[in-house]
This record gives structure tokens, C-alpha cells and sequence, in this order.
């Protein structure tokens, strides 16, 4: 095959091109030398799915503030985390706000990563240290953190014209498992033993973990008003999860986090698949990962209709010495990865050109979160392998990561994937349309498996042949894919002969 392929001919958008697509375009292209006016442009546009979305970092540090303000929560000495009260009144989280605005501001810098973007603490800390420290700082921030971030993620992506998320989310029964297991010595000749010891008592675990979300999913739906005669656009969002293992715990801890996330994926069908999180570049997760792969191929095994989807290759030249850049993402597709989560060091791998033609081959989508690599890896630009991978015909989809901490939104990410990437407008609807074609949810896709642009045999002539609307009844996915060219449609056809006077003359 050749060594690269054109865009042109991997791009569905070209493949179904239209004169109001063609029309679209060319209004795209005359809008990128002006933020503000392609801003506008892409906050309209239908972006699909957001399949790398952790749910505990997509509400801003203001919305845990307000949550831990009606919690009665307390400003700790330092005035950078979050602790339960008691505490002085001036150390109130409600009482910061409302009369030091200039400490709150420090609290939400040290909550988020806004400070470091702006150069503010620059000196003292790196964005990939103040974004995993911003974590931790927030503390317990009141009951209604959790369902509030589900209401959150769904307000945010309807603003962003989202129409599916994949959240990656653990109710706190797994967490407190996880963290109450025995530190016990484990290598790969004892997964078997360990798994079986695990499941034996995994059954209440996971009962409480969904009747946990039960409770947080009514409490979302309730907060949108879901039900009732005028539903918050959120409540359109088809959400589902990805529960997550551990890569920086003991290996007993963290084999056990992976055994509880396949096995709630398996039993729960809100859940479509799993994860494995932390960062990938500290000292256990480098040191096991060849255990923790072990460790996926095992449950695989075991668990055959639960979807992986892998951080991999979230790394950077520098950040580890050059050994631990050669192979993390072939690794994980040999563990049966069926997306990966940044990819970043690509080009750092041994036999890179092989592993790309290999994804490309097996449809193992990138998820690209363009701020999160450059606020926490410095890769940005081009130095970013967003269109390496394309050339290759690697499936690219962009993502938000942790969107709260990072301060940034879909659009935002659009926006980069446009002005910092070189992508043109067919180039963004070709990765909309990926994010549900390799999304885990139920059901076959639109388009021919292997041939974007070719829709599946019922939906061939229209998509309002009767067959077509049969199929996407029987299928969810297919749903949302005929929703998302329905919305494309009026975006190019509605919206956006609204926008010429963003054009000028």
C-alpha cells in the first residue's frame, strides 16, 4: 500500500459532498483568519459524539465550588484545597466567594489548570503537575458533586451541539473496593487465583455501584427537569459509561480495580465498555504496564462483550527517557485496545508506520484531545500527530479529556483542530461522524465497516427510506448517525446562510 493516503479519500464529507456542504466549506475556509467569527461557525456545527470525557474533571472548578459552598465546605490554610468544615468563617467556601474575590480567583486556579495557561505559577509547576494536582485539591465537595456533574456534561455538550457522550465514570462503591483491597504480592502466574478470590464478593459491590448511579442519574434527571413539559436541552444527550481500572496502584489494587470495571461493564448495560487512567509516565504505571496489558487480556478473555477503549501513548520525548516511548501503543493493541486514548508518542515508536497501518486496517480510532496534550504533554502544533495518523488512514475522532480542568469546550477543540491543524471543514465532519461510528454504543453503524462515505445496505438510496428508519430503530447507534446527518444537513443548508455576514465583502 502507499505509505500515506490522501484525506480526500478517506473523508465520508467528500464522499457525500452536497452543494450545501460545498457551499459550507467555502465560508469555513474564508472564517479561519477570525477567531471570534469561526467561534461562531463551530459552536452551530453538530460535532457528534465526545468518547474521552472523565466525568469527575468535566464540571469547572466554579461548579464544585458552588456545590462545596452549599455543603458547607472550608478553604484549607494554604487556600488551594478544598476541606470539610469545621473551619473558620473567612475560610468558608460560600463566604470566599461572596468577599475575597482575589482568593477565590487563586482557589480556581489551583482547582483547574487556568492559572498555568496563562503563565500564572508557570515557574512553579508544570501543566501536566497542576493538572493531575487539581484533583486532589477539590476534596469532598459536598453530596451533590456527582449527580451534579452528570447534569453538568449533559448541559455542556447540548451547548456544544454534542449529541452523545462516553463518560468515564466509577460510582465510589468500586473506588472504596478498590482501595480497601490488601496490598498482596501479584504477577501474571497469579491473575487466575486473584480473579477468582475478587469475584467471589464482586456481586454486592456491583449492586451498589448501580443502584449508586440509579440514584445520581434520577438526580440529574430530575435537576433537568426531564420529565416535565419544558426538559433542559441536555436531557437529549445519549450518555453511556466506560468504568476505569488503576495504573498507578499496587498491582493486587490494581488488578482489582480492572476485575470490578469488567465486571460492571458486563452487567450493566449503561456501561459499554472500560478504561484504564492515571498518568501513564509515573513510576508503577511504567513499571507494570506490561502486567497491566496482562492483566486487560485476562478479563478479556472473560468478559468478551465488554469494549476497551485504552489511554496509550500519553507521553512525550523528555517527560520519559526514551525507552518507555517504544511501544505502549502496539502493547495495547495487543491487549485487544479498540480505541486509544491520545496516542501522542506515535512517532516515538518502534515500527510507528506498522502500528498505524494496523489500526487503520482494524478501525482502532484515536480519541485526540488537542488541549489536554498541549497544556499537559507541551505537544501541540505540528508536533501533534493528529494528521500523521490521518495520512495514514488511522480513524481520528477529537475529544475533551477532563474539559472543566482544562477550561476548554468542544468548540474549543474544533477551533484548534482548525487553525492549529490544518483541518478544513470536511476534514472536522469526516472525525464528527467517527465519533459515533466507533462509538461503543449498541447497535451497527451507518456506514460499511472499512468504508467510510458508503452507507450500510438499508439506508443506501435515502435516509428516509422506510428500511433505513426500521434500521435505526433496531439500532441506536445507526439513531444517533442518521440524527447527526439530518443536524449536518440543516447546519449547511439553515445556519449557515445565516452566517455570511460573518464573511464580509
Amino acid at each position: 500500500m502507499a505509505l500515506f493516503t490522501s484525506l480526500a479519500a478517506l473523508s465520508p464529507a467528500a464522499a457525500q459532498s452536497s452543494p450545501g456542504e460545498t457551499a459550507t466549506a467555502a465560508i469555513f475556509d474564508r472564517l479561519l483568519e477570525s477567531p471570534p467569527a469561526l467561534r461562531l461557525f463551530l459552536k452551530a456545527m453538530p460535532k457528534g459524539g465526545d468518547l474521552h470525557n472523565h466525568l469527575g474533571g468535566t464540571p469547572y472548578a466554579e461548579d464544585y465550588l458552588r456545590w462545596a459552598a452549599e455543603g458547607d465546605m472550608c478553604v484549607d490554610e494554604t487556600g488551594t484545597h478544598v476541606v470539610p468544615p469545621p473551619c473558620p468563617a473567612d475560610r468558608k467556601v460560600k463566604r470566599l466567594g461572596e468577599r475575597a474575590p482575589f482568593a477565590f480567583t487563586r482557589l480556581v486556579d489551583a482547582l483547574s489548570t487556568r492559572g498555568v495557561q496563562q503563565g500564572v505559577g508557570a515557574n512553579d509547576a508544570s501543566g501536566h503537575t497542576q493538572f493531575f494536582s487539581s484533583f486532589e485539591r477539590f476534596g469532598t465537595t459536598g453530596a451533590e458533586a456527582e449527580a451534579g456533574s452528570m447534569t453538568v456534561a449533559r448541559q455542556v455538550a447540548a451547548g456544544d451541539r454534542v449529541a452523545y457522550l462516553e463518560l468515564i465514570h466509577n460510582p465510589a462503591a468500586l473506588i472504596s473496593a478498590t482501595l480497601g483491597m490488601a496490598d498482596t504480592p501479584l504477577g501474571v502466574d497469579g491473575l487466575a487465583a486473584f480473579h477468582e478470590r475478587v469475584m467471589k464478593d464482586a456481586r454486592p459491590i456491583i449492586d451498589r455501584a448501580m443502584a449508586e448511579l440509579d440514584r445520581n442519574e434520577a438526580a440529574a434527571r430530575k435537576t433537568l427537569a426531564c420529565d416535565g413539559t419544558a426538559p433542559d436541552p441536555g436531557c437529549g444527550v445519549a450518555v453511556r459509561y466506560l468504568a476505569w481500572g488503576w495504573r498507578d496502584l499496587p498491582p493486587a489494587q490494581a488488578f482489582a480495580s480492572l476485575i470490578l470495571a469488567f465486571a460492571l461493564a458486563d452487567r450493566d448495560p449503561r456501561y459499554v465498555g472500560v478504561n484504564i487512567v492515571q498518568p501513564e509516565d509515573w513510576v508503577i504505571a511504567l513499571r507494570d504496564y506490561d502486567l497491566h496489558m496482562a492483566m486487560i487480556r485476562f478479563l478479556a478473555e472473560r468478559h468478551p462483550r465488554v469494549h476497551r477503549s485504552l489511554h496509550a501513548g500519553e507521553l512525550a520525548l523528555g517527560l520519559v527517557p526514551p525507552a518507555a516511548l517504544r511501544d505502549h501503543i502496539r502493547k495495547a493493541l495487543d491487549a485487544g485496545a479498540e480505541r486509544i486514548g491520545h496516542g501522542t508518542a506515535i512517532a516515538f515508536e518502534d515500527d510507528a508506520l506498522a502500528t498505524m497501518q494496523r489500526m487503520s486496517r482494524q478501525g482502532v480510532a484515536v480519541e485526540v484531545n488537542l488541549s489536554s496534550n498541549a497544556v499537559i504533554l507541551g505537544v501541540k502544533g505540528d508536533a501533534h500527530p493528529l494528521r500523521l495518523y490521518r495520512r495514514v488512514g488511522v480513524p481520528t475522532a477529537l475529544s475533551s479529556d477532563d474539559q472543566g480542568i482544562l477550561r476548554t469546550d468542544m468548540t474549543h477543540e474544533f477551533m484548534r483542530a482548525a487553525r492549529e491543524q490544518g483541518m478544513r471543514y470536511a476534514d472536522l465532519k469526516q472525525m464528527a461522524r467517527a465519533s459515533l461510528q466507533y462509538a461503543f454504543i449498541e447497535g451497527p453503524g451507518l456506514w460499511e465497516p472499512g468504508h467510510p462515505g458508503t452507507m450500510v445496505a438499508p439506508c443506501a438510496l435515502a435516509l428516509s427510506d422506510p428500511k433505513c428508519r426500521v434500521f435505526a430503530k433496531s439500532s441506536p447507534k445507526a439513531a444517533l448517525q442518521i440524527e447527526l446527518e439530518d443536524e449536518f444537513r440543516k447546519f449547511e443548508d439553515i445556519t449557515v446562510p445565516t452566517l455570511r455576514d460573518l464573511v464580509g465583502n
